[in-house]
C-alpha cells in the first residue's frame, strides 16, 4: 500500500474506532490496509496518491450510472442552492414517490428514510403493529441493517431461535427472531407449521448480496409467499440492494412474487443517503400520523438526495438500459469463469442484472454454508492481486459486486487481462 494511504489509515485509527466508518471498508476479511479514495469518474475512481482503479463496488450498489454522473451532479448542485433540507415537505418528495409507486406494482405508499437500517427497522416494526404479533424470520447470511431484532445469528437447529451476533443486543430481542437457511424451503414450511399464528413478518433478500451474491431457487420465494398469505404474516423483500439493479420492476419483478412490503435503497438516492419502505395501502397506513406504529426522521425526503434520486431514476428508464448493464455484467463473470477454467482454477461466478457474485468454489453456492465452503484464502490472493493491477472488488469473500452504465469493453478487457494473469499463477 502506498504511503499516504497507510498514513491515512494510522491517522484514522486514532479517532474512529478502528479507522473506519464501517466495518468492511477496514479490509480486516483480507488483510492490508484500506484504499483512501479521492475522487471517482464513470467507472474509474482515484487515491490519495493518485492511483486508478477500475471500480467494482460503486459505492456497494448506488452509483448504477458510474461515479460523478453529470446530470446527477448538476442536479445536486442546483438544488443545493435553494438549501440542503427544510425539515418540511417539498413538491420533489410527492414526485419520487408516485415514481417509485408508478415502477413498482406491490408499492401503493411509500415513506422516505435516510437509510437501508432505517428501512428494515421500521418496516419490522411496521409489521409488527399491523399484525400484533412477534416473532419474525429472517435467513442466515441476509443481512437488513444493524438493528437489534436483525443482528441474529442461526441457533443450533433449524427450529431454534437465534441468538444475538453482536455485543448489545439483548437476548430477549434476539429470541423473537427465527434464523433459516436460505433456500431451504421444507424448513420455512416446518416453522409455519409450529408458529405459524406467531409469525408477524418474514424479511427476505431475493436475492442475497450480504454473503455474496446468492440466487434464490425455483420455488423459494414463492413458498415464502404462499406461507405468508396463508398464515397472515407480512412479506417483506429487502430490495435495498436489488431494487432498480436487477431490473426496472426489481427482483419482485424478475422473479413474479409480490410482497406485502419492500425496503429500498441505494440506488433510489443515485449515491446520497437515502432509503425508502412501502407497500400495500391498509399495512402503511397504521403508520403514524393516520396510525399508531410511529416513525420519524429528521432528514426523511432531504431534497438534495430527492434529486439525485429522481434524475437516476429517469436515467435507468430509458430504453435499452438495462439490456445494456446486464450484457457486460455477464462478460466479466463469464470472461473470468472462462479464464480460471483455463487454469485449472476452482472458481466459478454468475451474475443477475448488475450484479455478479464471485466463489472460488467448484460450484455456485445456493446457501451460506455453501459459501462459507468456498476458498476464502484463494479469493485474498486474488483480491490483492487485481488491486495491485488497478483493479477494485470488494474486500470481502462475501460480498456482491457491481458493474454500472459506465463499464465498457475496455474496462472489461483490462480486468479479464489482469485476471488471466493472476489465474495463470493461483
Amino acid at each position: 500500500m502506498t504511503s499516504r494511504n497507510r498514513q491515512l489509515f494510522e491517522q484514522s485509527q486514532k479517532v474512529i474506532p478502528g479507522g473506519v466508518n464501517s466495518p468492511v471498508r477496514a479490509f480486516k476479511s483480507v488483510g492490508g490496509n484500506p484504499v483512501f479514495f479521492q475522487r471517482g469518474q464513470g467507472a474509474h475512481v482515484w487515491d490519495v496518491d493518485g492511483k486508478s482503479y477500475i471500480d467494482y463496488v460503486g459505492s456497494w450498489g448506488p452509483l448504477i450510472l458510474g461515479h460523478a454522473h453529470p446530470e446527477v451532479i448538476k442536479t445536486v448542485q442546483k438544488t443545493s442552492e435553494n438549501g440542503l433540507t427544510f425539515g418540511a415537505p417539498t413538491e420533489a418528495e410527492l414526485e419520487i414517490a408516485e415514481l417509485i409507486c408508478k415502477l413498482i406494482p406491490s408499492i401503493e405508499q411509500v415513506r422516505l428514510v435516510s437509510s437501508g437500517t432505517e428501512a428494515g427497522m421500521s418496516a419490522i416494526r411496521l409489521a409488527r403493529g399491523f399484525t400484533g404479533r412477534n416473532k419474525i424470520i429472517k435467513f442466515e447470511g441476509c443481512y437488513h441493517g444493524h438493528d437489534d431484532s436483525l443482528l441474529v445469528k442461526a441457533g443450533s437447529g433449524a427450529l431454534t431461535f437465534g441468538n444475538p451476533s453482536s455485543a448489545g443486543v439483548p437476548q430477549e430481542t434476539a429470541g423473537h427472531t427465527i434464523v433459516l437457511d436460505y433456500n431451504d424451503v421444507n424448513g420455512v414450511e416446518a416453522t409455519f407449521k409450529q408458529y405459524g399464528s406467531e409469525i408477524a413478518a418474514v424479511i427476505v433478500e431475493p436475492v442475497a448480496g450480504n454473503m455474496n451474491l446468492i440466487a434464490p431457487k425455483t420455488d423459494f420465494l414463492k413458498t415464502l409467499r404462499t406461507l405468508c398469505t396463508h398464515h397472515g404474516s407480512v412479506l417483506i423483500f429487502d430490495e435495498v440492494m436489488t431494487g432498480f439493479r436487477v431490473g426496472l420492476d426489481c427482483a419482485q419483478g424478475l422473479y413474479q412474487v409480490q410482497p406485502d412490503l419492500t425496503t429500498l435503497g441505494k440506488v433510489i438516492g443515485g449515491g446520497m443517503p437515502m432509503a425508502a419502505f412501502g407497500g400495500r395501502r391498509d399495512i402503511m397506513q397504521c403508520l403514524a400520523p393516520v396510525g399508531a406504529v410511529y416513525q420519524a426522521g429528521t432528514l426523511s425526503g432531504n431534497p438534495v438526495a430527492v434529486a439525485a434520486g429522481l434524475t437516476t431514476l429517469r436515467l435507468i428508464q430509458e430504453t435499452g438500459f438495462y439490456d445494456n448493464l446486464a450484457n457486460t455484467t455477464r462478460q466479466l463473470t463469464e470472461g473470468l469463469t472462462a479464464s480460471a477454467k483455463k487454469h485449472g482454477v476452482n472458481f466459478c461466478a454468475q451474475s443477475i442484472g448488475g450484479m455478479f457474485g464471485l466463489y472460488f468454489s467448484k460450484n455456485i453456492p445456493a446457501s451460506f454454508s455453501e459459501v462459507m465452503g468456498c476458498d476464502k484464502d484463494a479469493f485474498n490472493r486474488f483480491f490483492h492481486a487485481m488491486l495491485d493491477r488497478g483493479i477494485y472488488f470488494a474486500p470481502s469473500a462475501f460480498e456482491a459486486g457491481f458493474v454500472s452504465s459506465t463499464h465498457g469493453s475496455t474496462e472489461i478487457n483490462t480486468t479479464l487481462a489482469a485476471a488471466e494473469n493472476i489465474f495463470a499463477t493461483l
